[in-house]
């Protein structure tokens, strides 16, 4: 990309951002009604085409694991740049960031508490509740997901980057559509600046209400008011560490990071595994992949009343948000990725993203999750009690207080969800720095430009009228619109990528 190019990219999108925040603090009320009102008809129009997107995905993943060429290595390079372990913590800690502590405590005693309508009539807070409460958790962070987050365009871009010099931006993806004179061209300009404010929205969103669980959970455990002060300086604290970690570079920081956060994870999780319920979280993994993996067509494409094209009800609070959000964030983790898995074939990169990672984040969340659907069946209320009016921020802390040595596992949990925030923040500080300049080593100052700016956003949001962090995260689902047909090349671009 030309210079000007990357200017533009740049200035078009702190200008939109700049009139989102203008709106937010001169009129909150206009600014909720428009953002609910998008969100709306996103999820209404669009909600369907996303629920096939996601699943014709997955399937063509997995076909392309068996054709020929996906023996090719990516990235110009005979051998893989960073070691497997390396490479698989940072992908695991950047992506499960907003769902590996936060949602993989709280979504499956929500779906207990509230069995998915999928499964037809099932007993809330029952032991027959437990494998469609883990099931429909494994639909939302699983095989789909995650292949929708870094298979086929991590893929592409990396073929078209390094073997063709085109950019390692969102724009190349059009490639298979428009080819090269398109993606320079205007065309790309919109395909990048849609990309930058969709992952804008979906990290500003995770900083500002994981922020709020760090800063809910050490009010509650130390015994003091959850002060719009404390949620500050806690958004500070997570700020100030994600940028050092951007800063240092790939090598230094986010490796490290990446590394501690896994370390950490592991250790909390085995825990758990050991002082839970054990044999109920083994034998309901294993019941719950099974019936998520029979149910998986009528999960994906599950419309309950809405029909084709009607309003999605359940689904738009749950699986329609889900989809929204992770192919919003799509392209620019494609670009980590892509980064980051030179010197891998193309068939390891697929296979951890379709399959590998997604079961290794069933297991976290049966763990997790299933010691909280554990101790709630074996003391009704224990759980369910804190949870209550749909408080998320309170089933992990109801968790880890139930568990032994629980002062240690709740500091410990309330770290592990600091450093999945600054993984998080630091992959996309670099990735939003690397469309801004048009490099893949961009410039210190461009990459603390933008982590400041998600961090200063999170903070602004918390300051004005409640639920402006909520209204941000929705806001990403408006964004999906675009970047869902920005994606849709990559599913037969994918054939030709591999041919080649």
């Amino acid at each position: 990309m030309t210079l000007i190019t990357q200017h533009r990219v740049t200035a078009l999108s702190t200008l939109l951002v700049v009139g989102f925040l203008l709106l937010f603090a001169i009129d909150p009320t206009a600014f909720s009604s428009l953002i609910d009102a998008s969100y709306t008809w996103s999820a209404t129009h669009f909600g369907l085409f996303w629920q096939v997107f996601m699943l014709v995905n997955f399937v063509v993943a997995l076909v392309v694991i068996f054709l020929p060429g996906s023996k090719l290595r990516l990235g110009d390079l005979a051998e893989p740049e960073f070691p497997t372990f390396q490479w698989v913590a940072m992908i695991l800690c950047t992506l499960l960031a907003g769902g590996g502590v936060f949602w993989a405590a709280a979504e499956p005693i929500a779906h207990l508490v509230s069995p998915p309508p999928v499964f037809g009539e099932v007993e809330p807070l029952s032991q027959d509740a437990v494998k469609y409460a883990l099931a429909q958790s494994f639909l939302h962070w699983g095989f789909m997901a995650w292949s929708v987050l870094g298979s086929l365009a991590a893929v592409i871009l990396m073929r078209l980057h390094y073997q063709h010099g085109l950019p390692l931006a969102p724009r190349s993806l059009l490639h298979p559509l428009v080819g090269e004179k398109g993606v320079r061209g205007w065309l790309g300009d919109i395909a990048d600046i849609v990309s930058v404010l969709a992952v804008f929205a979906g990290t500003v969103g995770p900083i500002g209400f994981l922020g709020l669980q760090i800063s809910y959970g050490l009010s509650e455990f130390i015994g003091t008011e959850d002060t719009l002060a404390m949620q500050l300086g806690t958004i500070a604290v997570l700020m100030a560490v994600y940028l050092t970690s951007a800063v240092s570079g790939m090598h230094k920081g986010i490796q490290m990071l990446s590394r501690a956060n896994i370390i950490l994870g592991l250790s909390l999780l085995a825990f758990l595994f050991v002082a839970g319920p054990t044999w109920f979280i083994v034998s309901h993994f294993f019941e719950a992949l099974a019936t998520h993996i029979q149910w998986l067509p009528q999960q994906a494409l599950f419309r309950g009343d809405a029909g084709w094209f009607g309003e999605p009800g359940w689904l738009s609070a749950w699986t329609v948000f889900f989809w929204g959000w992770f192919i919003g964030y799509s392209p620019m983790m494609a670009i980590f990725i892509a980064r980051i898995s030179r010197g891998r074939r193309i068939r390891d990169v697929i296979l951890l993203m379709s399959l590998g990672a997604p079961l290794l984040t069933m297991a976290w969340f049966t763990i997790l999750g299933g010691t909280g659907i554990g101790l709630e069946l074996e003391n009704p209320g224990v759980i369910s009690g804190p949870f209550e009016g749909f408080n998320l921020p309170a089933v992990l802390l109801a968790i880890t207080s139930a568990m032994p040595l629980d002062v240690l596992v709740t500091v410990g949990f309330l770290i592990l969800t600091a450093l999945f925030v600054a993984t998080t923040g630091d992959s996309m500080t670099y990735s939003l720095a690397v469309v801004s300049s048009g490099s893949e080593h961009p410039p210190r100052w461009l990459r603390l430009f933008w982590g400041l700016a998600m961090g200063l956003t999170a903070m602004a949001l918390l300051t004005g009228t409640a639920g402006g962090i909520g209204k941000l995260q929705s806001f990403i689902v408006v964004t999906a619109v675009p970047v869902s047909l920005l994606l849709l090349p990559s599913l037969w671009g994918i054939f030709k990528a591999v041919k080649q």
